[in-house]
């Protein structure tokens, strides 16, 4: 080791006086002194270089105190005027105050509203926000991480000064009332701009949503930042416009306010300020009212249709589609309220009037899928106006009688045209007798009536008929009145349809309103805390130990007899077999046996207890109490509201499967009024991109099981023991099993369901279309490059010709099949409500679901669930062709979806798998679907052959196999349709000739 190291070079000097004391004591350090700064409450200038020269904190609050007095009298100097000296000092206290006194300050209130009162202009929300932007770029690029940066601590602190500088609901007139002070006119234009720029743009929205990001990854931030939540920054916003409003502004301001509405609109959640000042201005407050009427009118003309839309869905939401119109002989004061709303709304607006009138005329419907009573009220504001009316009246029943409406348009969207139609016909034959009957002789009535006669969709017929009985009833006699004496004329639905005629509604005042109550908005999904971790707490007493000890003698002899079977020993809880006694809860909650404690359970976020035995409890309670009582029906939509919007605060075992059971639950036990709003959630619900998808699913699952394909195992545990029966599922129009359908147990019972249960479903569904396809390309080769158009047509029909045979063989004689009586059911509560909104969605200006839908994984997931509900209907749906026909036009509509996105192409195929499966069950072949749709069908086949021929091969797992094999079943199937229909219209031709 000595010779590890071995010197290089030498150096000699001489030594200095200095050497002799190698070690000495040093003089401590002397501490640098800091002059001490006296502020003498003089200028601003002086202001400035105290907070250069870090003052204290006694020297900092008179500083603030003096800029403080400044805002409250006049003649001082004020830090909330723009100008040079004025950003130079906010400048100093957002990079030198703010980050090491914030904290301090915070310990006084007093002293913190001082500070506060110095950032409240234009000036000190913009140095903040550059303060903020400056401090994100820092973090990101700081080599210690966030947790270890400084820049994280100050991004706190800049964030709480953001958040409590814009709390009060009159910050947004206190900052304008500082830049309104100028009295240059060149000098206010730029700050106006800036003004509106800042608060209705998405600056504070993002810089905000960032910062809090990075102070939560540094674990510097606990609660939310609610300027960074854009829902809860338009609420603030539009709180201080009514404040603003109500506190006698001039004409100037009150088009500043409307300026400010009006960009605000291009936020996100912009229905949200229209709710509020709907809310706070016309219902709760009748002085505010002509407020309301002149904001609105000074609102652009293209924003004032985009209100009228709006405040049309608050009032069914709110409260329309609460109000019973079974009954029309009923003076409902709701509607007329409402009524009474649209009036003020539309006031003498030429404009206003005329969007009312396309908006009941046009793709929504008057409120698609909404209560009729939001129809009712938007007709009685045009009752009135005798050209208006007319004008609806000939529109609608144009719009009844086009043929290609008939054809293409949704089912409910066909039933409330109707309705205006009727309501309209009964206002104009009450104004005007003549006009009626002028209308009724002519060919616009008469070819709207034969076109619904003549075509083959039976719900569309229906409409016909009692539109033209009733719109004979009112002009002719009851000897020549229009009776076409059908069972369908005679029910409960034709009697109310044809009652509508007679409906005479007003505008009512709408104090009804105030005083009501409205129930909560679909979509509000419950505030959830963040996750934490789940610590079973400590009884409150702990067991004494004893002094006696009990020792067990074993006898050497067996007493017991040997024909006694002994009891299971019963199992334990697993906490009970924790060594430390301490830690098992013996205060444990009891399982609920009433709705109501189960939705305790459920809101109860901070019990992990009741959470988990709530989820557990929840799918065999439902199903239970479903025909006992009205505990479901009563709390059908609050528990399905606290379900959707549910998430797994503490990591549950199963969390989301139980939670699905438990919303699947509620559809199969509610599933006229819960299909529809599962429906509406899906569309117009607040919800995350998961949740919505859950929707779906649940939809897709509940559908199955109604039509009788599967039975979820908790509707066998939902029976008492005396009324359960040997497990048996009776599937009208089951799939066959496939290798896909793994998740299904012995006796028919499903299994919990996993999270991608659809997607099973799917591809059983789609192995059950290619299996005769699949069955005959095995034996020849195998791979992708198998799928030759050419070379399969022949063994498709063979394999077809071999299994129709089988079955004949196979039928009983005397064994009839049992008739779907669901598909009803299915068709108007599960898949009309979701192609009639989709299309009011994609055509709806103010619709804020427009973007979401459309959205990859959503979109697959759409299609998918109307593929399995359509296929759930089955053959035997009387509302067949038109469910065909909507669900055609609308995947030949999200074509332009799918290129480069396998999954939408999958679903698009799947759709038309299940079209051609059950039109060719329906009538044993596709001859109805070629000659009804005709242009779909080539249409579909030229997209299809595109989609075959673009699509490369792969492994026989991959997606894009599978686009391929499933575009080559779809294509052949098309192919054969069109090539028979054309051999047999050549043949209808040679025989004519």
């Amino acid at each position: 080791m000595a010779d590890f190291l071995t010197p290089v070079s030498q150096t000699y000097r001489k030594a200095a006086a200095s050497d002799d004391q190698l070690l000495s004591i040093s003089e401590p350090a002397k501490p640098i002194a800091r002059p001490k700064v006296q502020f003498q409450d003089s200028s601003p200038e002086e202001a400035l270089e105290v907070f250069k020269n870090q003052p204290d904190y006694n020297t900092l609050l008179s500083v603030l105190k003096y800029l403080q007095k400044g805002t409250r009298s006049e003649g001082a100097f004020d830090i909330r005027t723009p100008g040079p000296k004025s950003a130079q000092i906010i400048h100093a206290l957002t990079t030198e105050i703010v980050p090491n006194y914030w904290s301090v300050l915070q310990e006084s209130s007093s002293d913190t509203e001082v500070l506060l009162s110095c950032f409240q202009s234009i000036t000190g929300i913009n140095s903040l926000l550059t303060y903020l932007r400056a401090l994100v770029r820092e973090a990101k690029a700081d080599p210690k991480g966030l947790k270890n940066s400084h820049a994280t601590f100050n991004l706190s602190f800049a964030l709480d000064l953001l958040n409590r500088l814009l709390q009060a609901d009159d910050e947004v007139r206190r900052i304008w009332n500082s830049i309104s002070s100028l009295e240059t006119p060149a000098q206010l234009r730029p700050l106006r701009q800036e003004f509106l720029s800042v608060l209705t743009s998405s600056r504070i929205i993002s810089i905000s949503a960032e910062a809090e990001d990075l102070c939560r990854q540094g674990d510097k931030i606990i609660n939310s930042s609610w300027i960074s939540d854009s829902k809860r920054y338009v609420e603030w916003l539009g709180r201080n416009i009514v404040t603003w409003v109500r506190s006698g502004i001039s004409d100037n301001e009150l088009k500043l306010c409307a300026e400010v509405v009006a960009r605000a609109m291009n936020l996100p959640h912009s229905e949200t300020i229209v709710k509020t000042l709907f809310t706070e201005l016309l219902i709760r407050d009748e002085e505010s009212k002509p407020l309301f009427t002149q904001l609105l009118n000074h609102l652009p003309p293209h924003e004032q249709r985009k209100w009228l839309f709006i405040i049309l869905k608050l009032l069914s939401d709110f409260y329309l589609n609460y109000v019973d119109t079974s009954d029309v002989t009923k003076d409902p004061p709701t509607i007329w309220a409402a009524a009474g709303v649209l009036k003020v709304v539309l006031g003498d607006s030429e404009m206003q009037t005329n969007t009312l009138l396309a908006w009941l005329t046009g793709a929504t419907g008057g409120g698609i899928g909404e209560n009729c009573s939001i129809r009712r009220a938007a007709v009685a504001v045009l009752a009135d106006n005798k050209e208006k009316i007319s004008t609806l009246l000939e529109k609608s029943l144009n719009q009844f009688g086009d043929q290609l409406y008939i054809k293409h348009a949704p089912a409910l969207l066909q039933e409330a045209h109707a309705q205006i139609l009727l309501l309209s016909a009964g206002y104009v034959h009450r104004l005007t007798p003549i006009k009626l009957t002028i209308l009724l002789r002519s060919g616009l009535y008469l070819n709207a009536i034969s076109n619904r006669i003549d075509t083959s969709n039976g719900r569309a017929r229906f409409l016909g008929m009692v539109v033209g009985e009733a719109l004979s009833g009112l002009v002719h006699g009851q000897d020549t009145k229009l009776d076409f004496k059908m069972d369908e004329m005679d029910t409960e639905e034709a009697r109310w349809y044809k009652s509508l005629v007679a409906v005479s509604d007003k505008t009512g005042p709408i104090d009804i309103l105030r005083e009501s109550l409205a129930p909560p908005t679909i979509g509000e999904a419950p505030k959830i805390a963040k996750p934490i971790k789940k610590h079973a707490p400590r009884p409150s007493k702990v067991p004494q130990k004893t002094g006696f000890i009990i020792e067990e003698v074993e006898d050497d002899e067996d007493p017991e007899d040997p024909d006694l079977v002994p009891y299971a020993k019963p199992d334990s809880d697993a906490e009970d077999s924790d060594d430390d006694p301490t830690l098992i809860n013996r205060d444990k909650p009891k399982a609920p046996v009433y709705i109501r404690d189960l939705i305790d359970y459920l809101r109860d976020i901070e019990s992990y207890d009741k959470q988990k035995l709530a989820l557990k409890t929840a799918p065999t309670l439902i199903r239970r109490k479903a025909d006992y009582g009205t505990e479901v029906s009563s709390h059908a939509e609050e528990l399905a509201t606290i379900l959707v919007g549910l998430q797994d605060k503490y990591d549950l075992e199963d969390f989301q499967n139980l939670r699905l059971q438990g919303m699947v639950a509620i559809v199969v036990a509610q599933p006229k009024k819960m299909g529809p709003w599962f429906a509406k959630t899906f569309f117009d619900g607040d919800y995350s991109l998961g949740q919505r998808a859950s929707v779906l699913i649940v939809l897709g699952l509940s559908g199955r099981e109604l039509a009788g394909f599967e039975t979820s195992e908790y509707a066998t545990a939902a029976q008492f023991p005396s009324k359960k029966l040997p497990s048996k599922v009776e599937k009208h129009y089951a799939l066959p099993q496939t290798s896909a359908d793994q998740h299904q147990a012995p006796g028919g019972n499903l299994k919990a369901l996993p999270p991608n249960a659809l997607d099973n479903l799917a591809q059983s569904l789609s192995q059950t279309f290619l299996a005769p396809l699949a069955a005959e390309a095995a034996d020849a080769v195998t791979g992708p490059d198998a799928l030759k158009l050419s070379s399969f047509t022949s063994r498709l029909q063979s394999q077809q010709a071999s299994e129709s045979k089988l079955k004949s063989k196979s039928k009983a004689p005397g064994v009839r099949s049992i008739p779907n009586t669901t598909a009803s059911l299915l068709s108007t509560s599960f898949f009309f409500p979701l192609t009639a909104r989709f299309l009011a969605a994609t055509r709806s200006s103010s619709s804020s679901s427009r973007g979401i839908i459309f959205q990859p994984y959503l979109l697959t997931q759409y299609l998918t669930t109307l593929a399995l509900l359509l296929h759930a209907a089955g053959p035997s749906t009387l509302a067949l062709p038109q469910m065909t026909a909507e669900f055609w036009d609308l995947l030949l509509s999200v074509r332009e979806r799918c290129p480069g996105e396998f999954g939408v192409t999958r679903a698009v195929l799947l759709g038309l798998a299940a079209l051609l499966d059950v039109n060719e069950e329906g009538d044993g072949s596709l001859r109805g679907l070629c000659e009804r749709h005709g242009h779909e069908t080539v249409e579909s086949m030229e997209w299809v052959s595109g989609v075959f021929d673009r699509t490369p091969g792969g492994d026989g797992a991959s997606e894009e196999n599978q686009v391929k094999m499933l575009a080559a079943g779809v294509l052949i199937r098309l192919r054969e349709a069109v090539e028979k229909y054309q051999a047999l219209l050549m043949g209808d031709l040679m025989s004519y000739t």
